[in-house]
């Protein structure tokens, strides 16, 4: 018989309960995020996986090239692409607390077109929407795209798109609801 979920569908491992590689894998991802949020608590199952996950979520956190407005243009883009309840909802609310607009958050969140005043901020929207919708990028797109981001802006958009397209599935094939909280940890 399964386990009885704690986190949407998933059922989480308590800490004692962990083999020695997922305790190893839970320790990596408390020193390099924190808390055990979002997938990080289903990533533990794979402890492999978790010790690889961990840095590349941190390093979209602070120090890298987009500011935080363009961050959570491009992840609710990405989010709500998959329907994805939990970092959807969480994004929604970290691009609002980040100043934008709450029209435009709700907009982009509903795959409605909006526009941006910031050179950068409508590079990222036009980069996420595209990719996200698997359209091809125009010439005119990437010409703007490395003009304003440069190519250590547009990797991090596209690897951020990347991540955030891992933990969106994740989290909805696991059925997550917003709010989720889990295991306390």
């Amino acid at each position: 018989m399964a386990e009885t979920p704690t986190f949407g569908r998933y059922a989480e491992i308590p800490y004692d309960n962990m083999t020695p590689e997922q305790q190893e894998g839970y320790r990596s991802l408390i020193e390099t995020r924190g808390l055990l949020p979002c997938p990080n608590k289903i990533y533990v199952h794979n402890p492999k996986l978790a010790t690889v996950m961990g840095p590349l979520g941190a390093h979209f956190r602070t120090g890298y090239s987009l500011s935080e407005r363009e961050r959570e243009i491009a992840v609710c883009i990405t989010c709500s692409k998959f329907h994805s309840g939990y970092p959807t909802n969480a994004h929604e609310r970290a691009a609002k607390a980040a100043g934008l607009p709450a029209d435009k958050v709700e907009a982009i969140l509903s795959g409605l077109t909006t526009s941006f005043t910031d050179k950068r901020e409508q590079v990222v929207y036009e980069m996420a929407t595209s990719l996200a919708n698997a359209r091809w990028v125009s010439r005119g797109l990437y010409d703007r795209a490395v003009e304003a981001l440069g190519h250590v802006g547009i990797t991090d958009v596209i690897t951020l798109m990347g991540f955030y397209t891992s933990v969106a599935m994740t989290l909805a094939f696991y059925d997550v609801p917003a709010g989720a909280t889990g295991l306390e940890r």
